[in-house]
């Protein structure tokens, strides 16, 4: 078995759940290998923070599709509140 590599974000590292999902899509590893470190660290964050197993599951089945699509980082968010403070006023505690 080839060991593939995935490049992760700034803050956050790639959950088990996402890496397993970009190892079985070589076409969407591909597009994330590409992405910057920023707009990794966005996706994961993105994917991440939600509360709802649902949620992170939908979440997950987009961003596959959204960078098939050519989209480089999640649509509507205001970034990761991990890395920018200014961000954290968008999500409740």
């Amino acid at each position: 078995m080839i060991k593939k590599e995935i490049a992760t974000g700034v803050v956050h590292e790639v959950p088990e759940d996402l890496r397993e999902i970009l190892i079985s899509h070589s076409d969407v590893l591909e597009k994330w290998n590409n992405l910057t470190p920023l707009a990794r660290n966005e996706w994961i964050c993105w994917t991440t923070i939600v509360k709802k197993t649902e949620t992170r599951k939908d979440h997950m089945e987009r961003l596959c599709s959204d960078l098939l699509q050519g989209k480089r980082r999640p649509c509507c968010w205001p970034g990761c509140p991990h890395r920018r403070p200014s961000a954290e006023k968008w999500f409740k505690r």
